[in-house]
């Protein structure tokens, strides 16, 4: 995976217990959680790809009310 996430951000890729196989993400912010996958994915790169795209709506604020 390439390291292209931008400063404060850290993305952390990690199999799930169940289902067997799938993958999650976390997402922090100085080194607090902001945001968590709710949702598992079958690969770890669609998995690292779905952290991006929410750092990307957290930087523009895109979907914020």
């Amino acid at each position: 995976m390439n390291n292209d996430v931008p400063h404060p951000y850290s993305i952390t890729v990690e199999p799930l217990k169940k289902p067997e196989g799938q993958f999650g993400w976390a997402l922090r912010k100085h080194g607090k959680l902001t945001e968590r996958s709710d949702r598992s994915f079958t690969s770890e790169a669609k998995a690292y790809e779905s952290a991006l795209k929410a750092i990307e709506r957290e930087q523009t604020g895109f979907g914020s009310r």
